[in-house]
């Protein structure tokens, strides 16, 4: 496999990346991008569609490669790939249930690979406000493929106008939905992991009382009380819809336990006034355990690729291609290093590298099951075997 990333901020700039990445012979099949909701995306699907490249992917809040950094544009990694290697899902939740069709979507990957491997996107809003329930979607994935399913990937964003994200291919796309470039991992390797960054602080508490994204009572008081005392802060009945999760949340979010010890991240998004629970980002279950965290230290990011260093090692593979889903939030709070995590990592890797900065990330921690998480970084390389 060959790969290699452009960028560019119109339809002509990219084609004109096109032509310059394809002057030495180098034939892409398949093209991963993501595109401003500012950015013709049509124009540039269409550019790669001429080309006999499919395409996969998902609008975005800020995007980057090995070498680029931006806000507005589009990146776009193209591989040059056998596509016998794989193949593109797109399933629209319009008028569907989002479990059955997350379900349907790994029947199909099933039915094409024996081993399949996904890279998904969905939407991180559409347009009625509905935010997809992502820990929904894993599970629902799980039932299929089991419990070891390699699932890495991002929710698409808007670049913070928070009214409408879209997933595409060449010739579909959806402002509510679930896409999954699905690989034989038979002939194509993926591996990488998740990683937030921020630390627990104080001790251990238990979510006793939620539903789905309404997180209720912790330790049996009220979960907004609990937050607010912890932080110092306060709260204003005034305040507009998205002032917590600005002003505080995305810079102190909890730090979940699962009943399988596996971790997640998930971040207060809204306030329900009347029982003053917490909207989070992601569905919590009652019974597990949760802790207040701080930010993460300037050292984190080599933290970070330490762990990076640590996987290429003792996977003993290299990689052709790194894809990065970095939470949005993560830039609001690291700055300049949450890029610098980014570019670490390409350089660990030694290898081509586009992302983006999603509405929440799917994805494994080290040693651990898939989980859909908030605040994080999950990544992945891509090796034909």
């Amino acid at each position: 496999m060959k790969a290699k990333s452009i960028y560019g901020n119109s339809p002509k700039h990219i084609k004109e990346a096109l032509q310059l990445a394809m002057a030495d012979q180098f034939k892409p099949t398949l093209a991963i991008a993501f595109i401003s909701i500012k950015q013709d995306r049509h124009g540039i699907c269409e550019v790669l569609k001429k080309e006999g490249i499919d395409v996969f992917g998902a609008t975005s809040c800020g995007e980057f490669t090995e070498s680029h950094q931006s806000e507005g544009e589009s990146v776009i990694m193209l591989l040059e790939l056998d596509p016998k290697y794989f193949t593109i899902l797109m399933e629209d939740l319009k008028g569907h249930e989002l479990k059955e069709i997350s379900k349907n979507l790994a029947r199909n990957a099933l039915k094409k690979f024996k081993d399949p491997g996904f890279i998904l996107c969905t939407n991180g809003m559409s347009v009625d406000n509905i935010i997809l329930d992502g820990d929904l979607i894993i599970r629902s994935i799980e039932e299929v493929i089991g419990p070891s399913a390699n699932i890495t990937g991002g929710m698409a964003g808007d670049d913070w106008m928070l009214k409408s994200s879209y997933i595409f291919t060449h010739h579909f796309e959806t402002n509510l939905g679930i896409a999954a470039l699905v690989f034989d991992q038979e002939k194509v390797s993926l591996k990488g992991m998740a990683i937030s960054g921020w630390k627990p602080i104080g001790i251990s508490r238990t979510i006793t009382k939620c539903e789905g994204t309404y997180l209720h009572t912790i330790d049996d008081k009220p979960a907004l009380d609990m937050y607010l005392k912890y932080l110092g802060a306060s709260y204003d009945d005034n305040q507009e819809k998205y002032h917590l999760f600005e002003n505080v949340a995305q810079h102190y979010p909890f730090l979940v336990e699962r009943e399988s010890g596996a971790s997640m991240m998930a971040t207060p998004m809204m306030v329900d006034k009347e029982s003053k629970a917490l909207i989070c980002d992601v569905s919590l279950r009652q019974g597990s355990k949760l802790s207040f965290t701080m930010p993460p230290d300037f050292d984190f990011v080599e933290e970070v690729l330490d762990k990076a260093r640590e996987l290429k090692k003792t996977s003993n593979s290299s990689g052709e291609a790194l894809l990065i889903f970095s939470c949005a939030g993560r830039v609001t709070v690291l700055g300049p290093l949450a890029n610098l995590e980014n570019q670490g990592l390409a350089e660990v890797w030694q290898t081509p590298m586009v992302g983006f900065y999603t509405y929440g990330e799917f994805g494994r921690a080290l040693n651990e099951p898939p989980e859909f998480h908030s605040t994080t970084n999950s990544w992945v390389v891509i090796t034909e075997k």
